[in-house]
């Protein structure tokens, strides 16, 4: 096989242009296309930077020719020769450099390549699995090429944003004790340490929170952290965040410095005028009218409470859900009488079963009359207080779920956007961007019987709620901000707690006793005792962000390397068994399931 050896490459194929002509060069890169017309040879030659057209002709160079046409896909070459002009009628406009064309003079063929299981072309349809298991071949693709420069763009538009910010990038550990609360940890065996563990960071938290303690006033890092939890579409066991921390701040401090960070971002990246201040939506009211702490408010379909109007009407079922403390609430799909069938109206009662509720009840709008399965069970002044409160209209289709509230939510948040999407209710190329703020302190959690953190345990309640820490922590409101983008959550943070009495009382509202807090989080809370100033950050999901930024459905596109649903990567067949000695080196015993056996 030939080498480079004397050879330089001159620039990058798709770097050329009208004012090299006349030059001569060398380029290197991939075949993409190769054309034989007889007496000559065209190959499209392709780097990352685009393609370059490359012609051998067998009067000029007879023993190159024959070399060139031994040419094939996916080839690696080195072809050194003059950039020349190309015919007006060979001009090919869909390349930046289809009005030129190498003329070769001397060609190194520096690696074969068998033919590719996968096509390498814009805009692939293979199967994402096979993609995925050649995927050093999937990212020669020129729109995963761009992804991976997006990915780079928008990393180092945060690295430059937050020094010129007064930000010092600071690395944090890797291997950390495990401090269980939340997603579950990867954990290291320590063979040093037979029968202790590190585990692998969910996120920087204490260790940016010592920082502050520290006084570096300002932090940053694009930290890799790790969660073995169930995986979706934007989810990874392995992820990056954009981190920061900040000294002496509030929440509108925090807010405003990321506002400007995502105005750059969306300037630099997209080339659009963010306007700033983002809106602040509080969390109750994200919920009361999207049904959701991430809401995307580019279309309609806002959630109504019924529950007044209808708390005394004979329809059991949603009178005895507003006894039992639950809620009734609707959409208004405008026109939707003309957009959905009897068949679609069934689909979407089973549709909203996947969120725990029992049933979706409707009512279509007619010229004369309501069409219903539930409206006889109603009072004519009940049914006119329905409609004036959904600001009903002939032809809308209302849609009705009685439940728990935090079920109704679940259930009406997913049909307004299932309903946006199917019926493209979202204004292409819209970009919206709010905070959520006032996010509960705690949440209930039915498998643990227990209050536990909305958000992580050193969230900073709002100062008129802490007397209720003790007695109805469910109403305890938390300084946390959520930036959502599109209806997805990019970014989030709060202001920290940083004395030790509040502290305490915010662990034992956890159910945490003096020993066990001690035991998990000691170091951070003896930092606490030696001067801790006010502090918060946040952190953006970088995967999620620029995936939202490319526009594309799944964080997977935007990862050089990911894992699938079983958190397996099937490129490398990761995970995979270790050896008995690697075992033994770390005191380790396997006892497998049975089916794994």
């Amino acid at each position: 096989m030939e080498t480079i050896k004397g050879l330089k490459r001159t620039r990058r194929c798709g770097e050329f242009t009208l004012a090299d002509v006349g030059k001569t060069v060398t380029v290197m890169g991939w075949t993409q296309v190769y054309r034989n017309l007889g007496g000559v040879i065209f190959v499209d030659l392709r780097d990352r930077s685009g393609i370059l057209q490359v012609v051998f002709n067998v009067e000029n160079d007879k023993e190159m020719f024959e070399k060139a046409d031994t040419v094939r896909s996916e080839y690696v070459l080195a072809v050194t020769g003059e950039i020349v002009k190309r015919a007006a009628e060979t001009v090919n406009e869909k390349i930046a450099t289809g009005e030129i064309e190498l003329k070769a003079t001397e060609l190194r063929i520096l690696s074969k390549s068998e033919t590719p299981p996968i096509y390498i072309e814009e805009n692939s349809n293979v199967r994402e699995e096979v993609r995925l298991k050649y995927r050093y071949l999937d990212l020669r693709r020129p729109d995963m090429l761009r992804l991976m420069e997006l990915r780079h763009r928008v990393t180092k538009l945060a690295r430059d944003y937050y020094d010129e910010n007064g930000f010092l990038e600071i690395e944090t550990p890797v291997l950390v004790k495990s401090t269980p609360e939340g997603a579950r940890d990867y954990l290291v065996p320590s063979r040093v340490h037979p029968g202790s563990f590190y585990a692998l960071p969910q996120s920087p938290q204490l260790y940016k929170q010592l920082l502050m303690v520290s006084g570096m006033d300002r932090y940053f890092q694009i930290a890799k952290c790790f969660r073995d939890e169930d995986l979706r579409a934007d989810r990874q066991p392995e992820f990056t965040q954009i981190d920061l921390e900040m000294s002496f701040v509030e929440e509108e401090d925090v807010m405003t410095m990321n506002e400007g960070f995502m105005k750059k971002i969306f300037k630099e990246v997209l080339g659009i005028d963010l306007a700033t201040p983002f809106r602040r939506i509080p969390y109750q009211e994200a919920m009361d009218r999207f049904g959701s702490d991430k809401p995307d408010t580019r279309f309609g379909l806002e959630l109504v409470n019924l529950s007044d109007i209808v708390k005394d009407c004979e329809f059991k079922v949603f009178a005895d859900v507003i006894k039992k403390g639950g809620s009734v609430r609707a959409i208004n799909f405008k026109g939707g009488d003309e957009k959905l069938s009897r068949r679609d109206l069934d689909g979407l009662v089973d549709f909203v079963k996947i969120y725990k509720a029992k049933g979706l009840a409707w009512i279509t709008v007619c010229e004369n009359e309501l069409k219903s399965p539930i409206t006889k069970f109603f009072k004519e002044e009940e049914i006119n207080n329905v409609l004036s409160a959904m600001n009903a209209e002939v032809g809308d289709v209302i849609m009705i779920v009685a439940d728990k509230d935090q079920v109704v939510y679940d259930a009406l948040g997913a049909l307004r956007l299932e309903l946006a999407k199917r019926f493209d209710m979202i204004p292409e190329g819209s970009h919206d961007l709010l905070w959520v703020t006032e996010f509960p302190l705690f949440e209930y959690s039915e498998e643990e019987n227990r209050y536990v953190a909305k958000h992580h345990p050193f969230t900073m309640p709002m100062e008129e709620d802490i007397p209720l820490l003790a007695t109805e922590p469910h109403k305890v409101r938390s300084k946390a901000y959520d930036m959502v983008f599109n209806g997805n959550e990019v970014g989030g943070g709060s202001i920290r707690i940083n004395n030790t009495e509040l502290q305490a009382k915010m662990f034992g509202a956890l159910g945490f006793t003096e020993e066990s807090a001690k035991e998990r989080f000691g170091f951070l809370l003896e930092a606490f005792k030696y001067g801790t100033p006010p502090h918060g950050g946040m952190a953006y999901g970088l995967d999620r962000l620029v995936m939202l930024l490319a526009g594309r459905d799944s964080i997977r596109d935007v990862i050089a390397f990911p894992k699938v649903k079983d958190a397996s990567e099937v490129m490398s067949a990761a995970p995979g068994a270790v050896d008995a000695k690697q075992l033994a080196e770390l005191s380790i015993k396997l006892e497998l399931p049975e089916e794994e056996k």
